[in-house]
């Protein structure tokens, strides 16, 4: 299979997906390729009108489907042809995804589109595994917890994992019986378009999903505001988080999943493995160009053992490939856009103004594309813009402990809690710290999920609210209820 490919040729579904059909819409949001600064396409931008009719659709097509209401094993098969399909149609998604986005053709084909499979299987499963429960109560009494499909969710998808996004907010909604109205990034729309294209063509009942485009202010807004919404669910920053709560507000209330910001530590014991470390700190945030919510971005060494670890992360980091997302040879990607890309070079020179050394990098890369050289920066202390602000760039700062106390001291946040990563053979402290450490996730010597679908992922304090993946994400789309019988 030859996966790279010419990014002028490409056809895209452009328009909006309502029912079973592709909407024709006008541009409304200018598109730049992140790969060459090429602007290619435009995103159509829906208005309230727009969204409602996916909305109305949405609950006529439960209605007359019985979604919700069919033996639960027929939505496990419908969901299963659809993961065959996405697999099936793999070289087509990535292609599709490689033009708008940051993530490189070849990763795509390996990662995020595979393991959405899996994952779009893995809650399929879920649907005639989960149910109510009888609870116990006195002789003369039946008690029984009764759990239902909300109705209609609504989903907002960021742009640094488009396909892997749509699998997480679409698969546990779906399995537990619900319709979903989804809003993908206006930087990364087109391949949530193509994956519902695919769900129709395996059978799923026409208006379970519905793909509306548009920005957050018009679009997002009257999708988190719409009162027949009954569910929102949505992975973004803390800012626009805090912004879609406010929304709920001022319009009802309602339940939501928010897996929000992260500024996560990677805490490195000089017991550890120190080229198993290197690896996988490198590792992570050269990977997307460390645009993800759960980048390891914060080093905390022990100081014993810092030179060994920066050097071996330098090695890595001046090692990787650059090159188009559409070049299936690509190991490294571009920033999303321009405007991101100086957002990371300016708290870079903060921090660097603040008295922090660049051991390596610290500058935009020369050629087509909004690239930034992967950097390493030493001597920073709590209030340095680079450890305080998400910068969702190749990032990474470092700094060093003597003890325990101060090593936990330095990994918290006042803000985040999204994930952590713990380095050392010490298995007492592992779990010692694994219980103290303030964040959601604990990855321990290594950081980054495996394709274990039942662990949630999801963060403490401003890091959101519930929680994606895993058997949470299932029970988060249904409601429950308790009946009490007389006998």
């Amino acid at each position: 299979m030859t996966l790279s490919f010419d990014p002028d040729s490409l056809t895209l579904p452009i328009g909006h997906f309502i029912g079973d059909r592709l909407v024709p819409a006008a541009n409304g949001i200018d598109m730049h390729r992140p790969s060459d600064g090429i602007e290619y396409a435009g995103c159509p931008k829906a208005d309230a009108a727009l969204v409602d009719e996916a909305v109305q659709t949405a609950k006529a097509a439960l209605k007359s489907s019985n979604w919700g209401g069919v033996r639960p094993r027929e939505r496990t098969k419908v969901l299963q042809r659809w993961a065959d399909l996405i697999e099936q149609e793999a070289e087509t998604l990535a292609k599709i995804e490689a033009l708008s986005s940051t993530r490189p053709v070849g990763q795509l084909i390996a990662g995020d589109i595979a393991v959405t499979a899996e994952q779009i299987r893995f809650f399929a499963e879920f649907a005639d595994k989960e149910g109510g429960d009888l609870v116990p109560t006195d002789d003369a009494s039946l008690g029984m917890i009764m759990t239902e499909p909300y109705g209609v969710v609504g989903a907002i998808t960021p742009w640094n994992f488009p396909v892997s996004m749509a699998g997480w907010k679409l698969g546990p909604a779906l399995a537990a019986g619900n319709a979903v109205v989804l809003k993908p990034s206006e930087m990364t729309p087109f391949s949530s378009i193509f994956m519902a294209q695919l769900a129709i063509k395996a059978g799923l009942p026409a208006g379970l999903i519905n793909i509306v485009l548009g920005d957050g202010p018009v679009t997002g807004n009257a999708i988190t505001g719409h009162p027949d919404i009954s569910k929102v669910s949505f992975t973004g920053s803390t800012a626009a988080g805090a912004a879609i709560m406010a929304n709920i507000a001022r319009t009802g209330i309602k339940p939501m999943t928010l897996e929000l910001g992260g500024k996560s530590p990677q805490i490195v014991f000089a017991d550890a493995d120190i080229e198993k470390a290197a690896a996988a700190i490198a590792g992570n945030i050269l990977s997307n160009a460390g645009q993800a919510c759960v980048a390891g971005s914060r080093i905390i060494v022990e100081e014993s053992a810092a030179d060994a670890l920066s050097t071996a992360i330098i090695a890595r980091m001046k090692a990787v490939k650059p090159g188009p997302t559409w070049d299936e040879t690509t190991q490294y990607s571009p920033i999303i856009s321009e405007v991101q890309r100086k957002r990371i070079d300016g708290i870079v020179q903060a921090a660097v103004a603040h008295g922090g050394e660049c051991l390596t990098g610290g500058a935009v890369m020369d050629g087509p594309g909004y690239f930034y050289q992967p950097t390493l920066i030493a001597n920073v202390d709590q209030t340095s813009p680079a450890v305080t602000e998400e910068i969702f760039g190749p990032v990474l700062t470092l700094q060093t402990f003597r003890t325990e106390e101060e090593a936990l001291a330095l990994s918290d946040h006042p803000t985040y809690g999204l994930a952590a990563g713990l380095f050392s053979r010490d298995v007492s402290r592992v779990m010692r710290l694994s219980r103290a450490i303030q964040a959601g996730t604990i990855w321990v010597n290594r950081y980054g999920r495996s394709r274990d679908h039942i662990l949630p992922t999801g963060g403490y304090k401003r890091s959101g609210i519930g929680k994606d993946l895993g058997r949470e994400a299932y029970l988060a789309n249904r409601k429950s209820k308790s009946v009490l019988i007389g006998l």
